[in-house]
């Protein structure tokens, strides 16, 4: 089998920014441009200079900044069929020009619709074939590669003669590369005869028989308002001509967006070794940099999508009970490719849909201990707690819950009341795994903390108290109670145990359950 690269041309500087809402600063276009260079893209084009002092700017710096290696991208630049946006686009480039890097894309419209709605073309075929020639030749002499665009090619329609001849004249004058648009994303694979993949291969015949000593290479540029860029995108691949593929990271662009590159980069990955074509399609680029260059994108330009394929948010976090399960024991058993080699990682949320092996592996990620007899209870346990919460819950909510899970002492409510000779505590809920009302009664010479403590070291022996204090929050008779109490277990460990109420006594006791209830789990339910 034959070795057929396919070559990824960036556009998410220029196209991307077209997009309403997705412009960046200066500063965050180079720091772009660095990131692409270093994920080994093809071509990056990098604005459109002639639109702004800014926009010359960023692609002047781009130019001067990423194309000293040989590794280097080509630096791309847009500008329209006029003389004077060449002659700009050309200055902006000439950084690259001396390394042999840079590229002068170019564009006219050939969609009929398009046409009479700029209204700046007319029916003159003849002059707009001539300034074709003529412009990209005086380009070509100043040592820039060019590309050609017949803007809306998937649309031209009965202007197919007229599209052949413009690209015969970008090619004779030197061009190199004819790029052949689906501009408004409107292609179909089922317009038969019309179907733009289909006049791209009876043109690429053309040219390589009126031109055979020019390799042209072949380019498609599609927009997804059908949702079918992706499909468009590599039949120019597999079934046409085409070997270099423009589009945005995280698809962004003009309306619905341009091809995701991502999507493309991993489709060719998965898919590009293929029997039935007798070649191997591939890319040069660095898979491993696709989620922190779509997070990038997703952070600076456009928010990304939670559902978004490839790099989503959700792409590689699952929650169903049976996904997790399976995922557990196989990662891609669910997955279609290994998160890993775009430099993510597998992750799992909690939700109502979850399962027991799901809180299992989730809490034992975090060094607790859960049983396979338990994993079940301790799953409904949480989801109980969080019922209402339909969207699932993080990580931490779940170990908090887990925590109160395991906590030995459970207190539903605390009741003190204190005579002149005789204090009465009750407490509600579960003590070390009796449920019922406890009771503790003392006389002056005693006290509630006393009692409670008393009550505990029957459960865990040689428990020390270190320390107690008790402060108002405020000042006045409604002033919340702040309690502290330090304790020492049998193996010197030390924990502190926070209360707060508007009794004294009462937020005493809190602090002693909450120190109580943490040294238990510690000596208990922590992996060794």
């Amino acid at each position: 089998m034959n070795n057929k690269q396919i070559m990824i041309f960036d556009t998410t500087l220029r196209d991307g920014q077209q997009c309403p809402g997705a412009g960046m600063s200066f500063e965050n276009n180079i720091e772009y441009a660095r990131l692409a260079a270093n994920a080994q893209v093809d071509i990056l084009e990098a604005g459109f200079p002639s639109a702004s002092k800014l926009d010359f700017m960023i692609v002047n710096t781009i130019a001067k900044e990423v194309t000293n290696t040989n590794s280097s991208p080509i630096i791309a630049a847009l500008c329209q069929l006029k003389k004077e946006q060449f002659e700009i686009t050309i200055r902006s480039l000439e950084p690259a020009i001396s390394n042999k890097k840079a590229r002068l894309h170019t564009y006219l419209p050939v969609d009929p619709q398009l046409m009479d709605a700029l209204g700046n073309y007319g029916k003159n075929f003849s002059k707009i074939t001539k300034d074709v020639f003529e412009l990209i030749k005086m380009a070509h002499h100043e040592g820039v590669e060019i590309e050609f665009s017949p803007e809306g090619y998937s649309r031209m329609g009965e202007n197919f003669d007229f599209v052949t001849d413009v690209i015969r004249a970008a090619v004779e004058a030197g061009a190199k590369i004819i790029n052949c648009p689906d501009t408004i994303g409107g292609a179909c694979k089922l317009q038969g005869e019309e179907y733009f993949v289909e006049k791209m291969k009876i043109h690429s015949r053309i040219i390589e028989k009126e031109f055979p000593n020019k390799n042209i290479i072949w380019s498609t540029h599609c927009h997804n308002d059908f949702g079918l860029a992706l499909e468009n995108s590599m039949n120019a691949v597999f079934e046409g001509p085409a070997t270099q593929i423009e589009g945005c990271f995280n698809g962004i662009g003009e309306r619905a967006g341009n091809v995701s590159l991502e999507q493309c980069i991993l489709y060719l990955k998965t898919f590009g070794k293929n029997l039935k074509y007798k070649e191997t399609f591939y890319t040069n680029f660095k898979t491993e940099t696709l989620q922190y260059i779509s997070d990038f994108v997703s952070l600076n330009m456009l928010q990304r999508q939670t559902h978004w394929p490839i790099t989503g948010e959700n792409a590689a976090k699952h929650s169903s009970g049976g996904h997790t399960n399976a995922i557990i024991k196989n990662p891609l058993s669910y997955q279609p490719f290994d998160p890993r080699e775009i430099g993510n990682e597998i992750t799992f949320q909690f939700g109502p849909f979850s399962g027991g092996n799901h809180a299992k592996d989730i809490i034992e990620k975090y060094g607790y201990i859960c049983n396979d007899d338990e994993k079940a209870n301790i799953a409904q346990y949480i989801k109980n707690e969080y019922a209402d919460r339909r969207k699932g819950i993080t990580d931490r909510e779940l170990i908090q819950t887990y925590i109160k899970f395991r906590n030995p002492i459970k207190m539903e409510f605390i009741n003190y009341t204190k005579k002149a000779f005789e204090s009465n505590l009750e407490l509600s809920g579960e003590f070390f795994g009796n449920k019922k009302i406890f009771e503790f009664k003392t006389m002056e010479s005693g006290s509630a903390f006393t009692s409670l403590y008393n009550a505990i070291v029957q459960y865990i022996p040689d428990l020390k108290i270190e320390k107690y204090t008790s402060q108002s929050l405020s000042k006045g008779i409604n002033s919340m109670s702040h309690s502290k109490t330090i304790i020492k277990d049998a193996n010197k460990k030390i924990f502190t145990g926070i209360g707060e109420d508007l009794d004294i006594e009462i937020s005493a006791l809190k602090s002693l359950i909450d120190a109580t209830n943490q040294c238990y789990i510690q000596n208990n339910y922590i992996q060794k």
